[in-house]
């Protein structure tokens, strides 16, 4: 008697919990095809319609963490700058900020939740949310989670110089530095960093330490060279000493990069117009013209080169 009013309390919760279990089932068959139809609006550009897919996707099922991106990144798609602070766009960058966080604090996927971090950084930008405190520490746990990407960093500082933390932002670029000290990629940044903040020494440090890493690219030694000419023509305060000077430094770094590259076409050109800048500063005549004959020169072979490049000839 007990073994069967067992069964029988048994055999009812059974028939209770099937349609509880089909029904489940079926909402997620359906999110799974919804979400089809909607990657198929969000390949298309149709944001609109993939976001109204995606927000069905998953209210059929919660569990489709994938979703939050997509969606987040449909509602950001539909944003215009030009029209913050109208409250329908505004409501479209905080929709896609909240699936953007969803994503990042939800998703099993380690890649998709780092994208969900970089365009939640991205949406706390100074052309979006502007919103410079919340994208910290967000920086800060991608760079925990990780350590070794040096991009991280570089956004971190940009984060910080671009707040007017200039200390901060060197310490992390100095950071950087010290863990990835053999990748020029890294002394290009520094030097960005440093050019933007007018400190030329560091500036040409930086380029002359990538450049020590890469002995065989022209570019990086025209990079070099690009400054100097810079600062020569730029800089009204230097003394005819100093710019003199700054010329020469250029034309010997143009010329390592011209002994890499003998056709680099913009190396010929910045070498031309310092010879011009030299000569303008040289007070023996001879000399002077001498200056202009060679830079006359490189500037006709620039233009050789030029012109056979646009008729897809060969010099």
């Amino acid at each position: 008697m007990h073994t069967r009013s067992l069964g029988t309390r048994l055999a009812l919760i059974v028939t209770v919990s099937l349609p509880l279990v089909s029904c489940h089932y079926v909402d997620q068959l359906k999110a799974i095809r919804t979400f089809r139809d909607a990657n198929m609006a969000y390949q298309r550009s149709d944001y609109p319609v993939a976001a109204e897919l995606y927000e069905e996707v998953l209210a059929n099922d919660p569990n489709l963490t994938v979703a939050h991106f997509y969606l987040g990144n449909s509602y950001d798609q539909q944003y215009r700058p030009s029209l913050r602070g109208e409250r329908e766009n505004d409501a479209l960058l905080a929709k896609a900020i909240d699936h953007y966080i969803t994503s990042a604090d939800s998703e099993a996927n380690v890649e998709m939740r780092k994208l969900s971090m970089q365009y939640l950084v991205a949406a706390f930008g100074p052309d979006k949310a502007n919103a410079p405190a919340k994208s910290e520490p967000v920086l800060q746990q991608m760079i925990e989670s990780d350590p070794s990407n040096p991009d991280n960093y570089f956004v971190l500082a940009k984060l910080y110089e671009d707040s007017g933390l200039f200390d901060e932002a060197e310490t992390v670029l100095t950071r950087v530095r010290d863990m990835r000290g053999d990748d020029p990629a890294v002394y290009l940044q520094i030097a960005g960093f440093y050019d933007r903040n007018e400190e030329f020494d560091k500036t040409i440090e930086a380029l002359s330490r990538r450049a020590a890493l890469e002995p065989d690219n022209p570019e990086a030694f025209y990079t070099i060279g690009n400054f100097y000419w810079q600062k020569a023509f730029r800089d009204f305060s230097l003394s005819d000493e100093m710019e003199m000077e700054y010329i020469l430094t250029g034309l010997e770094q143009l010329e390592k990069a011209l002994a890499l590259n003998p056709d680099y076409v913009e190396v010929l050109t910045y070498k031309n117009i310092l010879l011009r800048m030299q000569a303008n500063l040289t007070e023996d005549l001879d000399e002077q013209a001498a200056l202009i004959e060679e830079a006359d020169t490189l500037r006709d072979r620039a233009e050789e080169l030029l012109a056979a490049q646009r008729g897809g000839g060969a010099i």
